[in-house]
């Protein structure tokens, strides 16, 4: 389906989805496409990459595909640098982490393009970062969310699809404002806690000491907090209000166990335990099935 693909930003998510399209029988010619001339040739190096190109008419010169998998901060200004070399046959995807900003950005700087546009989240990641963070089997049984418009076309969408599958990723879409409302209270809200624990311990004067004698449950609970932060920034921001939103109702729950601890209420702590491991345990249980 597809004989050449161009790829903004070529670090874990848009390089994992190179290496997985190497795989293929027939795979696609890939262009990488960056703001830094020493990662793209990383990833040329590397291999994930067949070409880098500074010029985006050459970039997109007979392409089949757009991937931006820049941090979404970056989306306006690239979709406005492609709009002027889209042939209508051309379709563009993005891999970011917020869906409402990023449509409307496609929106506004696509105009009678924006029908070629299909806005998608791959939940997949880890905490590294770069070209050399990219794995071929990153996306395989993960879920893909595509938060196509009313407008989009169809072929679009199935293309879309396609490119995520033959990655060996699960397809299914969704409302952007719903995507992004899931993803403020699964996603977002715990790496805002991770970081948050990781920055109190830090700047505390016996931190050495702290991260000193720090095991196994810190190491899982903040592992996320070594996550990019310039992509995490973009996050927050574009998901400002269902981030605070879930953060009130974080603080919420903080206090109710605040008040536990303080009235040595033991039945009331287990109680919440309880509940809290049995859901933590059927989630994990039906991940494995």
């Amino acid at each position: 389906m597809f004989k050449k693909i161009v790829i903004f930003g070529v670090g874990l998510i848009g390089g994992s989805v190179a290496l997985a399209l190497k795989k293929l029988p027939n795979p696609p010619k890939i262009i990488g496409v960056g703001r830094s001339n020493q990662s793209l040739q990383e990833a040329l190096n590397l291999g994930l990459i067949d070409a880098a190109e500074t010029n985006v008419a050459s970039a997109l010169e007979n392409a089949d595909l757009v991937l931006i998998a820049a941090p979404v901060a970056q989306t306006p200004a690239i979709l406005k640098s492609i709009r002027p070399h889209l042939s209508v046959h051309i379709v563009i995807t993005d891999a970011g982490s917020t869906k409402s900003d990023v449509m409307a950005y496609a929106q506004a700087e696509l105009g009678e393009k924006f029908n070629q546009f299909v806005g998608g989240h791959p939940i997949a990641g880890a905490e590294k970062s770069g070209p050399a963070a990219a794995m071929s089997d990153l996306y395989i049984g993960k879920n893909v969310i595509l938060t196509p418009a009313t407008v989009t076309s169809a072929e679009a969408v199935q293309k879309v699809t396609a490119l995520w599958q033959n990655c060996g990723a699960l397809v299914s879409n969704m409302r952007p404002e719903e995507h992004d409302s899931v993803f403020a209270a699964v996603s977002h809200l715990p790496h805002l806690l991770a970081f948050a624990l990781v920055e109190d311990l830090a700047k505390r004067d016996n931190a050495e000491l702290l991260f000193k004698f720090a095991a196994s449950g810190f190491r899982d609970f903040t592992r996320i907090a070594g996550s990019h932060p310039e992509m995490w920034r973009d996050i927050a921001l574009a998901n400002k209000q269902a981030l605070l939103q879930e953060l009130n109702t974080y603080q919420q729950a903080v206090s109710e166990m605040t008040a536990l601890l303080e009235n040595n209420d033991d039945e009331g702590l287990f109680a919440l335990f309880e509940h809290a491991s049995n859901a933590r345990n059927a989630w994990a249980k039906s991940k494995t099935q």
